[in-house]
C-alpha cells in the first residue's frame, strides 16, 4: 500500500488517507496555533481506497486534520460527517491532548464544526532511524510495569517540570532505582494519546491509565511533550544502563466507543472497515469498551505493523505488550493463533526479534486464550496470579498448584512439545489490587470512582490479616509485612519471565481501589517519601539472588531428571522433613509446606533450596546434605532465617549450598 499520513519533503507535503466508503476526503490546514482553518483541500482518489494530495510549499510543523463525506446512517455503520475534524490515523504528533466534549458525538447537522474541539496533527520529518540493535531483554528477566505519570509525580529527585513524563524516566535517581532492582525492561503503560470516557468528566475524573487511544502512533503531549524524540532519548539512556523498554499498546479498541461515542478518527474515515460489526450491523464489543478494531482487515493490519515499525525504527524500543491481545488474532470474530496479523509480526524483518507479550484474554466468544499464542509470544499468566494468592491466603489443597506455578506452568505452556515456559508471572498488575493491598483488604474499595463501588473485580483472592484497611495493631502490621515478603519471594523464585508493578517493591497502596484507572491523584501516584525501604531492600536482594542463580531465571521446564553433565535432578520436591513428597502428600488438602531444591548445571554447582512454610505455625525444615557442602542462607541479612531453628509460619526462605573450606582448597589445587 502507498505511504499514508503526511509525508514531508523539501518541496512540500503529501497527504494521504484511506477510506473505501467515503465519497470525498479533504485535508484541513490550520494556522501555527492550530486554531484557525486557513485552507481546505480535496484529496484525489488513487485507487484501492487511497485518497491523496501533494501540497507544495508546506513544511514540518504544519498543523492539519482530515474530513470525510459520504452516507450518514449510523444504524448501518455509516458515520460520514464533514463537520467532524478527523485525526490522521498515521499522525506521529498532535499539538494538544484530547478532551471529551459532548459535541464530538453529535449527529450530523446538529453539533457544528468540531475543529475547535480537536487536537491537530503536526506534520514532521522523522529523525534518522535508530541504529539497529537486538533487544536487551531476554525471557526469564524482570519486567517492571510503569504508569508513566503516576510513577514520578511525587518524586523529589526528579525536576518538577519533568515529573509525570517519559523524560523523567531518564533521570539519574530513576535509573539508579531500576538498576538496584535488577530490572531487565520497563513496560510503559500506554503513552499514546488517549481520551477520557464520556462518564468521567461529569464526575471530575480523568483516565489515568491511557487504555483509551484515538490513534496509535501519536504520543500523548501530557506524557511526552517532546514527542517521539523524548521517547527515543529516554530509551537510549535506559539502554545505556542495560534496561530495555517495552511499550504497552492498545490495538483492540479506540476511544470512539459505542454508537453514542465521539467521532474522532477511524469512525469518520470508514467505520465499517476499521471496526468489527455483528451480523445485524451493530458494533461488535469483544472489548467491553463499545467497539472492536477489525484486526483481520488488511488496512488495519498494515496500520498496526506500521505503528510497531515506527516505535522500533524511530525510538529503538525492545518490544511490545498487547492489551486484550486475542482481538489481534480474531479472524471474522474467531481467534486463530495463526491469524495473519500475528504471523506478520513474527515474520516482519524489523519486528521478528522484538519482545512480544500478550494479555491473552478479551470478553468475546472464546476470549480466554492463555497458552494458545504462538511462540515467541510471552503471555500474562493469571493462573499464576490466582494460584499464588490462593496459596498464601491459606486455601486448602494448593501446594500442588503452587509447585506447578513455581516450575513455569507446564500445564499451560508445554503443549505441542514446547520445552520452555512463555509465562509472564505476576502477582499484582495495574489492573487490580496492589501487592500491599492484597494483604490489607478483603474487599474492593472503589467508591472514589463514582460508581457506588460497582466497578472492578469482586473476587480479589485477598485477605486483610484481621483488620480491613489501615491498622495500628503491631501484630497486624507485622503479619502484612511478612505476607508481602512471602509474595515477593514467590515471584522471584518462579521460572519464566516475572513482572513487578512499580511501587509494589516498597508497599504502595491504592487504599483498596482495584480499578484505579480514573484516579490521577494520590491514590495512584507513588509515595516515594513514605515508601517501605526495608521491603525495597529485600526486593533488591531477591532480584540479586535470581540474577546470580541461572536455575531461577531459566525458562526451560523442570523434569525431575539430571541435566547433562550431572547426576543431580534439576528439581526435587520435598516435604519439610527432607523426604520426597509422595502422592498422598501432594493430595493432602491441609498441606501448606513445600521445599523446591534446584540443581546447578553440574554436580559441582551449588544447589538452591526454596523453603515454603505456608502454615501459620513455625516448623523445623531438613534439607538433604552432600559431602563437601553445607547449607547457608542465600540472602545475607542480619535477620536471615536458616534451618538451624524453626522457620516462622507464612514464610519463604532461600538456602544455598556452600563448599566447605577443605573442599574449596582441593578444587583450587590444594592438598
Amino acid at each position: 500500500m502507498t505511504q499514508l499520513g503526511a509525508t514531508v519533503t523539501r518541496e512540500g507535503i503529501r497527504f494521504a488517507a484511506w477510506s473505501q466508503a467515503a465519497r470525498r476526503l479533504w485535508v484541513s490546514i490550520f494556522d501555527e496555533q492550530g486554531m484557525r482553518e486557513i485552507e481546505r483541500l480535496e484529496l484525489q482518489r488513487e485507487g484501492e481506497g487511497v485518497h491523496a494530495l501533494f501540497v507544495a510549499g508546506l513544511g514540518s510543523g504544519t498543523r492539519y486534520g482530515f474530513r470525510a463525506d459520504g452516507d450518514y446512517a449510523p444504524e448501518h455503520g455509516l458515520w460520514f460527517d464533514p463537520d467532524k475534524l478527523l485525526t490522521d490515523p498515521y499522525a506521529v504528533e498532535i499539538d494538544r491532548p484530547y478532551a471529551y466534549d459532548w459535541r464530538l458525538a453529535d449527529r450530523r447537522g446538529e453539533g457544528g464544526d468540531t475543529a475547535s474541539l480537536m487536537p491537530k496533527a503536526i506534520a514532521a520529518a522523522l529523525p534518522k532511524p535508530v541504529q539497529a540493535a537486538p533487544p536487551l531483554f531476554r525471557a526469564g528477566g524482570l519486567v517492571y510495569e510503569i504508569p508513566v505519570r503516576a510513577f514520578t509525580m511525587l518524586h523529589s529527585d526528579v525536576p518538577e517540570k519533568l515529573r509525570g513524563t517519559v523524560a523523567a524516566l531518564a533521570q539519574p535517581a530513576i535509573v539508579e532505582h531500576l538498576k538496584k532492582l535488577g530490572v531487565g525492561a520497563v513496560e510503559l503503560m500506554p503513552v499514546t494519546a488517549s481520551i477520557d470516557e464520556r462518564h468521567l468528566p461529569p464526575l471530575g475524573l480523568r483516565n489515568a491509565w491511557g487504555y483509551n487511544p484515538v490513534t496509535f502512533m501519536a504520543l500523548d503531549p501530557r506524557l511526552a511533550p517532546g514527542g517521539i524524540m523524548e521517547l527515543r532519548n529516554t530509551v537510549a539512556v535506559l539502554r545505556q544502563a542495560g534496561i530495555g523498554v517495552i511499550l504497552d499498546l492498545v490495538f483492540n479498541h479506540t476511544g470512539e466507543s459505542d454508537r453514542l461515542g465521539p467521532t474522532l478518527s477511524l469512525r469518520g474515515f470508514d467505520n465499517q472497515a476499521y471496526y468489527r460489526h455483528t451480523p445485524d450491523g451493530r458494533l461488535a464489543n469483544d472489548t467491553g469498551t463499545g467497539n472492536t478494531v477489525a484486526c483481520d482487515h488488511p488496512v488495519v493490519q498494515e496500520m498496526v505493523l506500521d505503528t510497531l515499525r515506527h516505535f522500533v525504527r524511530d525510538a529503538g524500543v525492545d518490544g511490545f505488550r498487547f492489551d486484550l491481545a486475542p482481538i489481534l488474532g480474531r479472524v471474522e470474530g474467531t481467534f486463530d493463533a495463526e491469524a495473519p496479523l500475528l504471523r506478520a509480526m513474527r515474520d516482519d524483518a524489523l519486528l521478528a526479534d522484538r519482545v512480544l507479550i500478550a494479555e491473552p484474554w478479551d470478553i468475546g466468544p472464546d476470549g480466554y486464550q492463555l497458552g494458545n499464542f504462538p511462540a515467541p509470544f510471552l503471555e500474562w499468566n493469571d493462573k499464576y496470579r490466582d494460584d499464588v494468592r490462593r496459596f498464601w491466603r491459606g486455601d486448602a489443597g494448593m501446594v500442588g498448584a503452587l509447585a506447578t506455578r513455581l516450575a513455569g506452568s507446564s500445564d499451560v505452556f508445554a503443549a505441542n512439545g514446547q520445552g520452555a515456559s512463555r509465562s509472564v508471572n505476576f502477582i499484582a498488575a495495574h489492573d487490580g489490587m496492589t501487592l500491599a493491598d492484597i494483604v490489607r483488604y478483603e474487599r474492593k474499595h472503589n467508591e472514589a470512582n463514582g460508581e457506588q463501588n460497582r466497578d472492578g473485580h469482586n473476587e480479589n483472592l485477598s485477605w486483610n490479616n484481621g483488620v480491613e484497611g489501615d491498622a495500628d495493631n503491631p501484630a497486624v502490621a507485622a503479619a502484612r509485612q511478612n505476607d508481602q515478603r512471602a509474595l515477593l519471594a514467590t515471584l522471584f523464585a518462579s521460572r519464566g519471565t516475572i513482572m513487578l508493578t512499580a511501587g509494589d517493591e516498597f508497599g504502595r497502596t491504592q487504599q483498596g481501589n482495584n480499578n484505579a484507572y480514573a484516579q490521577d491523584n494520590e491514590i495512584t501516584w507513588l509515595d516515594w517519601a513514605g515508601r517501605d525501604q526495608a521491603l525495597e531492600r529485600y526486593t533488591a536482594e531477591l532480584s540479586r539472588l535470581r540474577r546470580s542463580m541461572p536455575a531461577l531465571s531459566d525458562t526451560s521446564f523442570l523434569t525431575g531428571q539430571p541435566p547433562a553433565g550431572s547426576e543431580i535432578p534439576d528439581v526435587a520436591w520435598l516435604a519439610e522433613t527432607g523426604a520426597p513428597l509422595d502422592e498422598q502428600s501432594w493430595q493432602d488438602p491441609q498441606r501448606h509446606r513445600l521445599v523446591m531444591v534446584l540443581s546447578g548445571a553440574s554436580d559441582d554447582d551449588r544447589r538452591l533450596a526454596v523453603l515454603v512454610n505456608g502454615d501459620r505455625r513455625a516448623c523445623m525444615f531438613t534439607l538433604p546434605e552432600r559431602d563437601g557442602f553445607f547449607w547457608a542462607p542465600a540472602i545475607e541479612a542480619p535477620d536471615a532465617a536458616d534451618i538451624s531453628r524453626p522457620i516462622s509460619g507464612r514464610t519463604m526462605i532461600f538456602m544455598i549450598e556452600r563448599a566447605q573450606a577443605g573442599t574449596r582448597e582441593k578444587r583450587n589445587g590444594g592438598e
